[in-house]
């Protein structure tokens, strides 16, 4: 991963429903809420517009949150709130799952708000890694 990278793509070993099953229900087992699930092929086929599988799914943990949340000054990174993985299938026909690197998004930002970006961006990539190493 580039140091400046924002978005980290990760290619799944497993295929697509498997992948947000699998990711629904660890987020799940490690105390996330999901309060959202977008199907985004299903949501642009509404519009005509076909698409390869993605599903983005909205994962939020109140203790990260809430920290965001309690300054005024801080409440500007709700803009990237909740935390969202997305899955989705390519061209090759293999599912990948994409989601933000907290530490490069918070470069810059109040020393709060980068710890809490920064352990919420780690706990999703450990539950990334779960799910691929299962």
């Amino acid at each position: 991963m580039e140091a400046k990278q924002l978005v980290i793509e990760r290619e799944s070993p497993w295929g697509f429903d498997k992948t947000v099953e699998l990711l629904t229900s660890e987020s799940e087992r490690r105390n996330w809420m999901i309060p959202a699930t977008h199907d985004l092929k299903a949501s642009l086929a509404k519009a005509g517009k076909e698409v390869r599988p993605v599903k983005v799914l909205e994962i939020c943990k109140p203790e990260y949150s809430g920290k965001l949340l309690e300054k005024s000054d801080e409440r500007i990174v709700s803009v990237v709130m909740p935390c969202r993985i997305s899955v989705y299938i390519k061209e090759d026909n293999s599912t990948y799952v994409a989601f933000l690197d907290g530490l490069g998004l918070a470069a810059g930002l109040p020393e709060n708000v980068r710890e809490v970006m920064v352990a919420a961006s780690d706990e999703v990539n450990d539950i990334i890694d779960s799910v691929f190493l299962s």
